[in-house]
């Protein structure tokens, strides 16, 4: 027996699983974009799912990049991937701006509409585990304006979000040293993150596995001291015990509705990167069975790392502090982590944060990389970005957007201008304050109008090698919450905290939603003459492409010709399989897998 199960996996598929079944042999017919009619024997790939002798609908022509990221790799990026300064110091200006009550209830809304996405997203980048993800799936489900619109503005997210990370990398170094200029940390930071890049996808799992790691034990650790805190257990602290003191003064809400909704934006930036594994799905060594587990991280990360943190943080700091003012960027001193400590009068701890805060930073760095250059890179195979960025080398390096993706990095030192430096920084980062949202509804978008094209072509939800646990309404209440938080932005935005409505601070906020539609009716009347197919306000439903780029495999039950009998043996066999799989793993694995 092989480490990966059953040795059945690697043999003929016997439909019904009888040792006298006969083995199957179908016919499948190309779907959309396929030219050739093609026959195959259907086989077991190695982790038991069936799959056919030919790589159906899949095109494996353009861009290939590896399949180097392992499942303990998959596992942490979900976990702890980027979890950075929007959590560690970001929070502190919330904090201040709603206060405890709207810190949490905030985190919590944005991480129900993060659950909805990323069971959507699983769904989907198991089924089409293909480069650049979401950004095809808009394409393909929703409208490739809309797409363009949604991959160029994510790209250019992360392109902005690189400057402002080595920054605040370099900041963070000042808390115990503020003599060497921050243009010297900037370097050395930016030298590592290419030096990674050498390493392709692997480097980047690598170092995001370590990164998380120290993140995901700063982060329970944190937990474990807030409480003893709270309760009155660091004999240094003269406060005694606290529980829900700074709940009633000054009190759970601050600023009124306005502060409530200010919170939002910082909490969809703090979650931001969770997306990543559904992109890392074309790089993943066994999607269809690394982004299921993975996924499940999210529910952890949302209730640990995030709620559960801000609530004990919420409890222990007051959020009338004038500290919490200068919560923003990597300014450590004013992170409210940091102050809990200080707060507490525990010595030598706070450096220890600091140290996990330059870690969270570098690491969302190292994601900032990854995200750009891959979405770059697929859209420049559609044609959708200069063909130069789409070229992969024999390591499966798409070196052209890594290059960009490091240029971007060196605007870092702009920032280190005294005059204008700032202010363009703050320019630069509004063009990305509500990517996120859309980004997000627009997943849960393309799962709707998916589900209703696989039903329009007669298949079954049962056929789906990965389903949404919450299913096409878990993708509705996503959406809606999206489009609730966008409205919620747009108020604070236009009438902010402790201020009257003012043109500058309104764009400083909203930037990313012009923007979005200047990219939309640029490509829109772009392809009006040069792709006709693209002239619609959206895709038809019976227009729509479900076959192309599908897994291997799911040809043998979803493929085009099959009959229902044919559908239900190879269905029959893949659960069989799947079950022989599970039941080959010893018990503890078992139940670590319910919820892991």
């Amino acid at each position: 027996m092989s480490k990966n199960g059953p040795s059945v996996m690697t043999s003929e598929l016997p439909v019904g699983g009888s040792s006298g079944a006969r083995t199957t042999s179908v016919s499948l017919e190309a779907g959309h974009n396929m030219e050739m009619h093609k026959r195959g024997s259907v086989k077991l790939d190695h982790a038991g799912q069936v799959q056919t002798s030919e790589n159906y609908g899949v095109d494996v022509s353009k861009g290939q990049l590896k399949r180097n990221l392992k499942g303990r790799h998959m596992q942490m990026i979900a976990i702890g991937g980027a979890i950075g300064a929007g959590l560690f110091v970001g929070s502190g200006g919330a904090l201040h701006t709603g206060g405890p009550a709207s810190l949490v209830i905030c985190f919590i809304i944005i991480g129900i509409m993060i659950m909805m996405m990323m069971q959507a997203l699983a769904e989907l980048a198991v089924l089409y585990p293909i480069n650049g993800a979401f950004y095809q799936y808009i394409v393909r489900f929703v409208d490739p304006s809309w797409g363009f619109a949604i991959g160029w503005d994510y790209a250019i997210q992360w392109l902005t979000i690189l400057p402002f990370e080595l920054t605040a990398a370099g900041i963070t170094i000042r808390f115990w040293n503020d003599t060497i200029n921050v243009g010297v940390w900037i370097t050395v930071f930016l030298v590592a993150l290419t030096i990674i890049q050498f390493f392709g996808v692997r480097g980047y799992g690598e170092v995001e596995f370590v990164l998380s790691m120290v993140k995901v034990l700063a982060c329970i650790g944190f937990i474990i001291l807030g409480i003893i805190i709270n309760t009155g257990g660091v004999p240094t602290d003269t406060r005694g015990y606290i529980g829900f003191h700074y709940w009633g003064n000054p009190g759970a809400f601050r600023n009124g509705f306005k502060g409530f909704c200010a919170v939002f934006v910082t909490a969809s930036f703090a979650f931001g990167g969770t997306e990543l594994t559904g992109l890392a799905a074309a790089e993943a060594d066994n999607p269809a069975r690394e982004i299921p587990k993975a996924t499940k991280q999210v529910f952890w990360r949302i209730t640990l790392f995030y709620v559960l943190n801000l609530f004990i943080l919420g409890l222990i700091v007051p959020s009338d502090s004038e500290v919490l003012l200068g919560s923003s960027g990597a300014n450590t001193k004013a992170s409210p982590f940091v102050l809990a400590i200080q707060m507490a009068g525990i010595k030598g701890l706070p450096s220890v944060f600091n140290a996990v805060i330059t870690i969270a930073v570098i690491s969302v760095a190292n994601s900032c990389t990854y995200a750009s250059t891959r979405t770059l890179q697929a859209m420049a195979l559609e044609g959708m970005a200069p063909k130069l960025l789409g070229r992969v080398d024999k390591k499966g390096r798409p070196i052209p957007t890594i290059i960009l993706q490091l240029c971007f990095g060196l605007l870092a030192y702009v920032n280190e201008s005294s005059t204008g430096g700032g202010k363009l920084f703050t320019w630069l980062l509004a063009l990305s304050g509500l990517a996120n949202f859309f980004v997000y509804g627009s997943i849960c978008l393309a799962h709707i109008r998916f589900r209703t094209a696989w039903a329009h072509n007669g298949h079954s939800v049962a056929e789906l090698p990965y389903k949404a646990a919450f299913g096409i309404y878990g993708s509705i209440f996503g959406l809606l919450l999206n489009v609730i938080c966008l409205a919620a932005q747009f108020y604070a935005a236009l009438f902010p905290v402790g201020g009257s409505p003012d043109a500058e601070v309104f764009f400083e906020s909203y930037l990313a939603a012009p923007l979005i539609i200047i990219l939309y009716i640029i490509w829109k009347t772009y392809s009006w003459f040069k792709h006709p197919t693209h002239r619609p306000l959206y895709v038809a439903i019976d227009k729509i492409d479900i076959y192309t780029g599908m897994r291997e495999g799911q040809w043998a039950i979803s493929g085009q010709g099959l009959s229902s009998e044919q559908r239900r043996e190879s269905m029959v066999a893949r659960d069989q399989n799947d079950a022989a799989f599970k039941d080959s793993k010893p018990r503890w694995k078992k139940i670590l897998a319910i919820f892991f």
